[in-house]
């Protein structure tokens, strides 16, 4: 399925720790360059800026191909509206695929295409089926599509935008049932995040091609990003409204409040808890946005003070929270600690260091050689005497 060699991909994944392992200071920049001239990559842009630049390069390409087709074909044209998307599609795929059988990967020009080909797949699935108000059917396509196309692609926005449509469907899905299923939405939606939650980090734990590893840690973020929205109180309330038709009047409350409200208070300090326990620095930054937006929620129906004097009194307990945590971290060598690590990459887990070393630094495994001396007939220990005079 995956167009990319696997050679080169683990030879990737191995450059990527060699410049982790430059970081900490555990090897020279001299050892780093070895590696990467004796391991053969892709063409790759790291430099997000000029990512963004190949992109906006291979937008324009992309645009000027099916401008030049629309031109063609523009003899019939409610025919062509019908079946254009389809053939931009097509496009897109084939110059995927070109581009990735030249060895480009994370470039930009890829992307471009890859995110063409989801595009059009949607917009030639509203066409068709003159699906323009629920939008379950043209959600289904594009997460299919963009399955695909992380698998084929290992395309790590692809990952996102299946993650996107696969929520969409979910939404979709049980707004198709009625009121029932408007109602359970976001006991359905935590459930399911949940679930794929758990799902994914039992496949990182279990994880055997390290080239996925990537796309699994984004949707396990999503997920935890989602199962935090799902029950949190003002989206629940705003969407009650939208949904329902829920005019909460003062002094009453949507159904089940009490829950959506300690759901919305400790999510986020669980999440803090566990990434402080297990020193995820990812769920830390989820664990941050919750904890803002769980204050948000608050300020949005509850204006206890005015939005000046609140926003310097949590700048004055922010910074006066940072300022003792490092009081009291700075000095710390071990576990929780305010000094810099010595790998940003907490994902050591796959301990490519030995690897790195064994494959790319010349250190090869020891062969015996026969020795040109002989040292006669010891037995257990001897060195070369035998048990007799």
């Amino acid at each position: 399925m995956i167009i990319h060699d696997k050679n080169l991909l683990n030879n990737l994944f191995l450059t990527e720790e060699a410049d982790s392992l430059e970081n900490g200071g555990f090897i020279s920049k001299e050892q780093k360059k070895i590696i990467r001239n004796q391991l053969p990559s892709f063409k790759i842009q790291n430099n997000i800026l000029v990512r963004l630049g190949f992109f906006l390069l291979g937008s324009f390409l992309y645009s000027s191909i099916c401008s030049f087709i629309s031109l063609i074909a523009l003899s019939g044209a409610e025919s062509f509206f019908k079946i254009c998307c389809f053939l931009f599609a097509g496009v897109g795929i084939a110059g995927a695929e070109i581009l990735s059988a030249n060895k480009y990967y994370r470039h930009g020009l890829d992307d471009a295409f890859i995110l063409g080909i989801l595009l059009n797949v949607g917009g030639a699935v509203i066409i068709l089926t003159e699906d323009f108000e629920t939008g379950l059917t043209p959600a289904v396509f594009v997460a299919i599509a963009s399955f695909l196309t992380y698998k084929r692609y290992l395309h790590l926005l692809s990952m996102l935008v299946f993650c996107l449509a696969c929520s969409a469907v979910l939404f979709f899905g049980m707004y198709e049932i009625g009121d029932i299923g408007k109602t359970i939405l976001p006991f359905v939606v935590m459930l399911v995040s949940a679930g794929f939650y758990f799902f994914t980090k039992n496949k990182i734990k279990n994880l055997r091609e390290v080239y996925y590893y990537s796309g699994l840690l984004l949707a396990k973020s999503f997920c935890l990003v989602l199962f935090y929205l799902s029950c949190n109180y003002l989206v629940v309330r705003e969407l009650s409204s939208e949904l329902l038709g829920i005019d909460v009047q003062p002094g009453q409350d949507i159904p089940f409040a009490y829950f959506f409200y300690a759901f919305t208070f400790v999510v986020p300090v669980l999440y803090l808890v566990q990434a402080l326990k297990t020193k995820d620095r990812i769920l830390l930054w989820i664990s941050f946005a919750a904890i803002a937006f769980t204050i948000f929620t608050i300020r949005f129906y509850y204006s206890v003070l005015p939005i000046e004097v609140a926003l310097t009194l949590g700048g004055l307990v922010m910074f006066g929270i940072a300022f003792f945590s490092i009081q009291k971290l700075k000095n710390k060598e071990s576990g929780l600690t305010f000094k810099p690590g010595r790998i940003n990459n907490s994902n050591a887990i796959l301990n490519a260091e030995t690897l790195i070393v064994a494959s790319a630094l010349g250190m090869k495994p020891e062969v015996k050689t026969d020795s040109p001396m002989d040292f006669g007939g010891g037995g257990f220990s001897g060195g070369g005497s035998s048990g007799n005079f």
